[in-house]
This record gives structure tokens, sequence and C-alpha cells, in this order.
């Protein structure tokens, strides 16, 4: 059985080949959640998309963090 190729431009992968995830298990290179990259092949494209601006929103939170402010999760 042939499966239907899929029409239009398909979401790349976010990841930038700098896998470090930190301790709430998030991605420092791509900013997407452990549960999000492995589950990246399954999302629709909308999915895809959202996860796409949470990951600019944490990466840039990460970039504007300052210890301290923020209560870390033991």
């Amino acid at each position: 059985m042939c499966k239907k190729e899929t029409v239009g431009v398909v979401m790349k992968s976010p990841c930038v080949r700098q896998c470090t995830l930190n301790e709430n298990d998030m991605c420092l290179g791509c900013g997407r959640m452990l549960g999000e990259i492995t589950s990246w092949v399954s999302f629709s494209e909308q999915k895809r998309s959202e996860v796409m601006t949470q990951c600019q929103n944490r990466l840039q939170a990460l970039k504007t963090w300052k210890p301290g402010l923020v209560d870390q999760k033991k």
C-alpha cells in the first residue's frame, strides 16, 4: 500500500543540533520540551506552528532570565 504524498510545504524540525536538556526537560538549543521533540513527527502543521511560537518564547525567556527571580522546579 502506498501512502499519499502531502502537497505543500512541510515545516522542518526546529532542531539546531545543540541538544542539551535543562532540569525542566527543555532543549536549550531549540526550546522544545522533551515531549514535543519525541512527538514532533506526529504533530499536525498547526500544532508544529504553535510549538514553534512557544519555542521562540521559551528561548527569549532564557535570555532574560536572572537567577533568583523565578521559582525553580525541584
